[in-house]
């Protein structure tokens, strides 16, 4: 199946049915299994297209169990409106722009799109980056020339935490990006993220940020001087995720004009989601992250992180 369009897409998704029939496609690819006790040995399939039944643990259930559409009452053909506007807009949609296209309530749709971008947080882009490495870090908390008097804090600009979050950015020239969020800037909270994301094998170029002045001990490390003034020296830049970090921050300001610092992660997983499929087409991008939704959110799970 392939569409490449919104239009195409709802041509092809006409009804429940349609829906259900690529979906089971997607999640039983490797064979039908039971969500309940994990048996592979024999699942009976009902006539009606709907139901399924272990032979072992005797359970029915549905292609939505443990998945993020279990208990949702919401039809998966609006489910796959989302799925395809969340991952084919390069800066996502917001909950009152879907809520609008899908005709559903704003926070329904939020609920929604929390499920997605819990969805892109499975991890699947989990091997070290090696080769060339960027390695930066941004903060995201808005400007403080931008606020009210009564709400400046001051001390706040450029590096400072005080009201920001730190959002460090790792990224493999012409391969994949991460970005995660840290409490600080302290090299202490930063070093597991570098030793998780990056292969002791690559090449990481950073600027002359005292965070960093460590990494030598360990990495090939090349460095850029900002602070004189110099952005490039023969490799040597962090112009790659600095762009990438410019992307992150059009797309805060521009759909979501401020995400909290609970849930910055979830936003930069999906932004990542969608860079790191940027070369696939949009039904292979839409049914990659279809692939990743083996696993539930409850609403109360979601709003007690």
């Amino acid at each position: 199946m392939s569409f490449g369009s919104l239009f195409e897409l709802l041509e092809k998704f006409s009804d429940e049915k349609k829906c259900i029939e690529f979906f089971t496609q997607i999640r039983f690819k490797n064979g039908a299994f039971c969500p309940h006790c994990g048996s592979v040995r024999k699942i009976h399939h009902f006539s009606d297209g709907k139901r399924h039944k272990c032979a072992d643990c005797r359970e029915q259930f549905t292609i939505r169990i443990g998945t993020i559409f279990e208990d949702s009452r919401i039809p998966l053909k609006k489910w796959f409106v989302a799925f395809y506007l969340v991952s084919s807009h390069k800066k996502g949609v917001s909950s009152y722009q879907l809520a609008k296209d899908i005709k559903v309530t704003q926070k329904t749709a939020w609920f929604m799109l929390q499920r997605i971008q819990f969805a892109s947080q499975t991890k699947s882009f989990n091997k070290p980056l090696d080769g060339s490495v960027e390695l930066d870090e941004t903060y995201v908390g808005g400007k403080e020339k931008n606020k009210h008097s009564s709400k400046k804090v001051k001390g706040t600009q450029g590096r400072s935490t005080k009201t920001k979050t730190p959002v460090i950015g790792i990224i493999q020239r012409g391969g994949q990006i991460r970005m995660q969020s840290t409490l600080d800037n302290k090299i202490e909270n930063i070093k597991p993220i570098i030793a998780q994301n990056i292969s002791k094998d690559a090449t990481i170029y950073t600027d002359e940020a005292r965070i960093y002045q460590g990494l030598s001990k360990e990495y090939k490390h090349k460095t850029v001087n900002h602070g004189i003034g110099e952005y490039v020296n023969q490799d040597s830049h962090t112009n790659t995720i600095e762009g990438a970090f410019s992307h992150f921050k059009r797309m805060i300001v521009g759909i979501y004009h401020h995400i909290s610092e609970k849930h910055i992660d979830k936003y930069a997983d999906m932004f990542c989601f969608r860079f790191n499929t940027r070369e696939l087409s949009e039904v292979e991008r839409m049914t990659n992250l279809l692939e990743m939704t083996s696993e539930k959110l409850s609403y109360k799970a979601l709003i007690s992180e």
